[in-house]
């Protein structure tokens, strides 16, 4: 985040999924710099960071859901938005399987929504970030990804991520609308209270002193991204947002060091001193995609990006946010 060049102060962002991880440390960053973030709410979640830590007094707040066109044109129109970071999603991959129609609604319904108002009101917006995915590329028979390669989601979630990434592209490609599109890889730290996912899963399970669960047989290959990172990619794209080689391109953000989950969940027992709670492994993870990982090649040739943490410094911080979580 240190590379963030753009002056904030003063900017009006509105950030959806405000409430989400990635949003969270967003705003706070944000907050920071000086900008007036306007966050789109639809549950107000007290335990997450958003609302934990106070920020969300420091921030102007619309209630809405992303699936209603006029909740989202409020947002942008009557706070006069000039930057959007569409971060707002359904975002488990079993979530999606159980329920295609909601994730799809969210996802893709509410995307064109967020792509919409901005184009009508264009004379207020003058950058949009859209969070994609890896899984937008779906499987591939090369890795890692890079950005060449075609989007061909298969499953519920991963075509949900496909659509937004064209919805986007397509809204620069017709409209000229500033946008650029991130993906990225499984992003982990502190907020993320999805306790299915293998990060704080696993994390939650050494501090209760129980055995992790792996739903995978653990041999599946990701990137694991901390979240300040992304808060530092999503500032770095929209940064960019007057370069025509940035409008309307999608940009992978990865550290470029894949692991298996085993090795993820190796790094945690050390860091936690928990090497003798073996993990259960179930091997049983349907929709999942077997191996993903990125080249982020492309952002640091055009944005200067990289990752600054390791994931032992990552899952360090993580761990300790989990902790305060935890216990109080």
């Amino acid at each position: 985040m240190d590379r963030v060049t753009g002056n904030w102060r003063a900017r009006r962002v509105l950030i959806t999924g405000a409430t989400g991880m990635v949003g969270s440390w967003l705003a706070k960053d944000l907050i920071a710099r000086g900008a007036e973030v306007v966050c789109l709410v639809h549950d107000a979640d007290p335990q997450s960071e958003l609302l934990r830590s106070g920020d969300i007094l420091r921030t102007q707040v619309v209630n809405g859901r992303l699936e209603e066109f006029s909740d989202v044109e409020r947002a942008i129109n009557a706070r006069e938005v000039d930057t959007v970071f569409h971060l707002g999603a359904q975002t488990i991959v079993g979530t999606a399987r159980r329920d295609p129609l909601g994730t799809f609604e969210a996802n893709i319904r509410g995307t064109y929504h967020v792509l919409e108002a901005s184009r009508r009101h264009a004379a207020l917006v003058k950058r949009v970030v859209v969070a994609s995915s890896d899984k937008a590329y779906g499987t591939q028979p090369k890795l890692p990804y890079v950005e060449s390669m075609p989007l061909e989601g298969r499953e519920p979630y991963e075509v949900s991520k496909s659509c937004t990434d064209l919805l986007a592209q397509s809204y620069h490609h017709a409209y000229g609308l500033p946008v650029a599109i991130l993906r990225c890889g499984n992003i982990y730290g502190g907020g993320d209270l999805n306790w299915s996912r293998i990060i704080p899963g696993t994390i939650r399970s050494f501090m209760h002193g129980e055995r992790p669960i792996i739903r995978s047989d653990g041999k599946f290959i990701r990137d694991y991204l901390y979240v300040k990172d992304v808060v530092g990619a999503c500032l770095a794209v929209a940064d960019r947002l007057d370069d025509p080689k940035v409008q309307g391109e999608g940009f992978n953000f990865s550290p470029q060091k894949p692991l298996t989950v085993l090795e993820v969940v190796d790094a945690i027992a050390r860091l936690m001193d928990a090497g003798k709670l073996k993990p259960v492994i179930q091997n049983a993870a349907p929709g999942e995609i077997r191996d993903q990982y990125l080249s982020a090649a492309k952002a640091k040739r055009l944005l200067g990006w990289r990752a600054a943490y390791t994931l032992e410094k990552g899952l360090a911080e993580t761990i300790d946010w989990y902790g305060t979580f935890l216990s109080t």
